[in-house]
């Protein structure tokens, strides 16, 4: 990584947090973004926090998408930017209006102490009660201040108001006794009219006490509405799970200084009435996705979620991972909310992308992607025991030709579907860009059938052919295959059959090959050595082949 000079100059000045009240106040507001990007990959949270306090700017943003090898902010430079931004609320130094944290989050655990997604929704929510509560002791000493204040006034006109009574009570040559003599029989001399003036001019003047009482409690029920009208917007994506869901409940339906809104909202293993809350309590505006992992929603529950969705205009991703939606069962009911998912799923005008893993749907994906109003961009369909039929529909459906990314990995293919994917290849040869085919069950022959129609997608990225049993000559045939796609940069290859300790089946499922030892007297470089023997050959110094499963990410390709 090469840094500008600015970048360097900016990484010694908050190198030193003892010199920052020298330079801080100095500082033009050109440079406080490199300089808070200099405190966070030097890791200097006291630089951050001062930064952000005084951030002379309306908008911030903190996170995205990052560059490759480039590591996720550290969490201490966080929790200083999260609390910096609640103390900025009351220096009038600070611009900010519009926090941005979309894409902040890293992975538990990773280098430099990232914060992940649960721990960054949580401090977030933490964020947002906090910052409500500051707002209402500030609150409650301006009232003190001004009920002190009106007391002190009330007090003064008392003092004067006798003052002035004694004045004109006081003769000029007459001493003090003779005063209050003559005050005492005129009081007594008083008639019964006189004695009701008296007490009319007490009742009026209790009458204007209560009053300004009541127009000082009025204000300071204006005091609470203006303290609750929102003063930063924070938009962030936000990771609720069980543990997680009062408090995020809470900071949502939390009036104050700082509003929390949600692009991509992600949940784990709540009910389907939660997740109804967590809907009703998002702003409508701001959300773009919606991703619901481990979630018994079942098909009752998904086609009674999908009508709050479609109340999202800006909706586009949705994502269910194991969410127990079973066809495969007979169970009373299950036309009836097939249809209502149907239903559901075409009021989603913006959707494009949807990803459906291990819901078990066999020949039901007509009924699903053909009520789409719009074609999608992003479809993942792994672990649904996909039959022929829905595979035939989606090579010749409206979405085959705008598919920039496929995943159909774990759907069995053979020499009855292999027609429908090499038809689907071609209609969207133009546009594919992602392709996984991983733990398909591909053999040298039928990637042989299939290669020629691989070849043709001329913008394809990256290809994942992974736990599929293949040999050496197959890989080596999917190899100079992939050097003549100018467009393809990353390659994800299968273990080749004579890597495994003997025992294996004649055709293993990617379960056995997942799970079967790899032959230790084998010497596994020796087929990446031939692999990329291949690309030296060719001079495609920009294909990388890899076998690595688990460290595997096409979007380092983007």
């Amino acid at each position: 990584m090469v840094f500008s000079l600015v970048s360097l100059c900016a990484r010694g000045v908050v190198s030193d947090h003892s010199s920052s009240p020298c330079w801080l106040r100095w500082v033009p507001r050109e440079l406080f973004r490199p300089l808070l990007e200099a405190a966070f990959t030097s890791y200097r949270p006291l630089a951050v926090g001062e930064l952000v306090q005084r951030w002379p700017e309306r908008t911030l943003r903190v996170g995205g998408r990052r560059k490759q090898g480039q590591t996720a902010p550290n969490r201490l430079c966080i929790q200083a930017l999260l609390l910096a931004v609640v103390r900025g609320l009351s220096d009038q130094r600070c611009a900010l209006q519009i926090l941005d944290l979309c894409g902040l989050q890293g992975d538990e655990g990773g280098m430099g102490d990232p914060m992940g997604g649960w721990s960054l929704t949580v401090a977030l929510c933490t964020m947002v009660v906090q910052a409500r509560a500051g707002a209402q002791r500030a609150l409650r000493r301006e009232g003190e201040r001004e009920r002190k204040r009106f007391s002190d006034l009330e007090r003064e006109k008392d003092i004067k108001r006798e003052r002035g009574q004694w004045k004109r009570g006081k003769e000029p040559n007459g001493d003090e006794a003779s005063n209050d003599r003559e005050r005492v029989e005129l009081m007594e001399d008083l008639g019964e009219e006189e004695m009701i003036k008296g007490v009319r001019r007490r009742m009026e003047i209790e009458r204007k006490r209560d009053s300004t009482l009541a127009g000082l409690a009025g204000s300071k029920k204006e005091n609470e509405e203006r303290g609750s009208d929102v003063l930063v917007h924070v938009r962030a994506d936000l990771f609720v799970n069980a543990r997680s869901w009062e408090r995020v409940r809470v900071a949502l339906s939390t009036s104050g200084p700082l509003k929390l809104q949600c692009r991509y909202l992600r949940v784990e293993e709540i009910s389907v009435s939660s997740i109804r809350t967590l809907l009703d309590l998002l702003p409508h505006q701001g959300l773009l996705g919606i991703d619901v992992r481990y979630s018994s929603l079942g098909v009752a529950g998904f086609a009674e979620l999908l009508p709050l969705l479609s109340t999202f205009p800006a909706l586009n991703s949705l994502r269910l991972h194991y969410c127990n939606l079973d066809f495969r069962r007979d169970h009373p009911g299950h036309e009836e909310a097939l249809r209502d998912m149907s239903q559901g799923l075409a009021q989603l005008q913006e959707l494009r992308r949807l990803s459906l893993t291990a819901l078990r749907l066999p020949g039901q994906l007509r009924v699903l992607l053909s009520s789409l109003p719009q074609p999608l961009e992003i479809l993942e369909l792994p672990y649904l025991s996909l039959s022929p039929a829905d595979l035939a529909y989606l090579s010749c459906s409206h979405h085959a030709s705008t598919l920039q990314q496929l995943d159909l990995s774990e759907n069995r293919l053979d020499e009855n579907t292999l027609p429908s994917i090499r038809r689907f290849l071609s209609q969207a040869s133009g546009s594919l860009q992602h392709l996984s085919l991983s733990g398909c069950g591909l053999t040298d022959s039928l990637l042989g059938l299939l290669l020629p129609s691989l070849g043709g997608c001329w913008a394809l990225k990256s290809l994942a052919l992974a736990l599929n049993p293949l040999s050496m000559s197959g890989l080596t045939d999917l190899v100079r295959m992939a050097v003549r796609m100018p467009s393809l940069r990353q390659l994800l290859y299968p273990n080749p059959l004579e890597d495994y300790q003997p025992g294996l089946p004649d055709l293993p499922s990617s379960a056995q090959l997942l799970d079967w030892p790899l032959d230790e007297t084998t010497n596994i470089n020796m087929t990446s050595s031939q692999l990329n023997r291949v690309l030296i050959e060719s001079g495609r110094s920009d294909l990388f082949l890899t076998c690595d499963l688990l460290n595997y990410d096409k979007d380092l390709v983007d």
